[in-house]
């Protein structure tokens, strides 16, 4: 007799895959395993993995190249959340025989989270929150956003958004990125400026690109130079997109006031990594998409399609 169909689930760092959908239509199939640790050595996660028929993966916390999905003989499909996943080989995957799904999900929750980096930030928050709590009172004086500039790079399925809600705060909402038309900026309530009028007047800088090779290390030490010494820079979009180095330097330096964060080069962040601790920073750990519609979309959708996987595919050759 063949052993049965298994399927791991990897990165559920909160421990609610299985509390977010019915599991019942793959449950009935296969044995499920719930990680809810990050491995990031290549060696031990091939050692875990190694059992499994199914990879169910949340976004790009674990990345599967070419050199983890050719020692994994007994894997055949790959569920992921969201509508792409970069950290997959799609092309290794193809040569092996394994299937790759996508799901749908939900951008509010990156939006809500941008903006929230944006006001924490400017009114000081995590540090008069704490002070609140030891027992002080009023540490600093916040800034207001009325009239500021808003810079939003890249105006693909978020940006737009986000210079929405800046214009409802009354901001002056420019944006640039490598392809924009004035055209495309005007759509979004925003104005086009060139580069380097951009970094240069931006009192609030958000990311929202897509990374890739035009984008990688885009924001590095000459733009955060041109930058206003009072400059917030917000990034929930990749790590890689800001030059991570120059980035805490600028912060050090003061060439910028300060940072919002949910993304970073590595992740989860590693222990003792300055970005964790720098008075300056807003840290949070990769949570844009972290909200409760967007999972149950995430998790419905890969559970349907592991589910018709099984039905027109699980049968062991």
């Amino acid at each position: 007799m063949n052993p049965p169909l298994r399927v791991a689930v990897l990165d559920d760092y909160q421990n609610v895959a299985l509390q977010m959908t019915d599991w019942s239509p793959v449950t009935s199939r296969a044995q499920v395993t719930v990680f809810d640790d990050h491995l990031a050595d290549e060696d031990a996660l091939v050692a875990r993995l190694a059992p499994f028929d199914v990879v169910f993966v949340m976004r790009e916390r674990t990345p599967l190249p070419r050199s983890v999905l050719h020692r994994l003989p007994r894997l055949r499909m790959i569920a992921s959340t969201g509508n792409a996943n970069a950290s997959i080989d799609m092309a290794a995957a193809a040569e092996l025989g394994i299937h790759v799904s996508h799901t749908g999900g939900s951008v509010a929750s990156t939006v809500e989270l941008t903006w929230a980096l944006i006001l924490a930030a400017a009114r000081n928050l995590v540090a008069e929150r704490q002070a609140v709590a030891e027992g002080r009172w009023q540490i600093g004086v916040g800034r207001e956003l009325e009239g500021r500039v808003l810079g939003v790079l890249g105006l693909g399925r978020i940006g737009p958004r986000v210079a929405r809600i800046g214009a409802a705060f009354g901001m002056d909402v420019v944006a640039w990125s490598t392809n924009m038309t004035p055209e495309d900026a005007v759509t979004a309530g925003a104005r086009h400026v060139p580069r380097d009028e951009f970094f240069s007047t931006a009192d609030v800088l958000t990311v929202h690109l897509k990374l890739g090779d035009r984008s990688r290390g885009l924001v590095g030490a000459a733009e955060l130079a041109a930058m206003k010494p009072s400059a917030l820079l917000i990034n929930t979009s990749r790590g890689p997109i800001v030059d991570e180095a120059a980035l805490i330097e600028a912060l050090r330096s003061g060439s910028i006031a300060g940072a919002g964060l949910d993304v970073y080069g590595t992740e989860p962040l590693p222990a003792g990594h300055p970005l964790r601790t720098m008075p300056n920073v807003v840290a949070t750990p990769h949570i844009g998409y972290v909200a409760d519609r967007p999972y149950r979309i995430f998790f419905s959708d890969g559970v349907t399609a592991i589910a018709e996987w099984l039905s027109h595919h699980g049968a062991r050759e």
